[in-house]
């Protein structure tokens, strides 16, 4: 069983490439927290693993919410865990081992894969030839890592973490805020953001996006899949371009 938290595809696509060659099967964590389902029994002969992407050198809190209600009863499963990031991992990796051994759950192998980066306050996306060169390499990084699963090694292969991360992560929540984010004119109240929300932090009021909820997973999910682009954080999200994995 592997989980995955993905709000523009790139974790989606690392859990659905690793699930398909190892034989795995796997799951949206954002569904299993709508659905409320938290309990789940491994097979044997099954692994286990955890995607999800990199906020702020650290974890988005919907996967935080997820762990914290896993109930999972293990059966010498292989368990690893899969980073997505942009520049560097930072702190995710060990952050997540840590939560998980309080549930019980060992991880064994930690892995890291460079993708587009999706935070487009600082990072540019509007490059569609950068962006495709960066996912065929990380296409590349995700063979390399089904091949260790299946030979069930074990260890920390996550190369790109940082030893000074936990300063940077406190900062999360207040990137968190919702105030930080618009609405353009364009608009058409078609109800995507709201839709693909894993917070469910917005409603359409009036044909148009209110975040209802002072705080959400700042995952940018509203902003990239926004038919209109009408949906911004700050100056630059603009002109840096929308993403969602091909």
């Amino acid at each position: 069983m592997i989980f995955y938290f993905s709000a523009t595809g790139n974790s989606r696509h690392v859990a659905k490439v690793i699930a398909e060659k190892t034989g795995d099967r796997y799951a949206d964590i954002t569904e299993c927290l709508k659905k409320e389902l938290y309990n789940f029994i491994a097979d044997k002969s099954e692994n286990i693993g955890f995607v999800f992407p990199v906020y702020n050198f650290g974890l988005p809190v919907t996967l935080c919410r997820f762990i914290d209600k896993l109930n999972i009863k293990t059966n010498g499963n292989y368990i690893f865990t899969v980073a997505t990031y942009g520049g560097f991992s930072g702190g995710a990796s060990k952050i997540i081992k840590k939560m998980l051994a309080e549930k019980n759950i060992a991880v064994k192998a930690q892995y890291s894969v460079r993708m587009p980066d999706t935070w487009t306050p600082i990072y540019d996306l509007s490059d569609k030839n950068k962006v495709s060169e960066r996912n065929k390499e990380a296409d590349k990084a995700a063979d390399k890592i089904i091949k260790r699963i299946n030979k069930k090694k074990n260890g920390n292969f996550d190369y790109r973490h940082i030893p000074f991360s936990d300063y940077f992560y406190k900062d999360y929540e207040n990137l968190r805020r919702t105030s930080s984010l618009s609405v353009e004119d364009s608009c058409i109240g078609c109800g995507m953001c709201a839709k693909n929300c894993p917070e469910n932090a917005i409603e359409i009021r009036k044909g148009k996006p209110a975040w209802v909820k002072e705080k959400c997973a700042m995952c940018l999910g509203c902003l990239h899949h926004c038919p209109q682009f009408a949906i911004q954080r700050g100056e630059n999200t603009k002109k840096h371009g929308q993403y969602v994995h091909p």
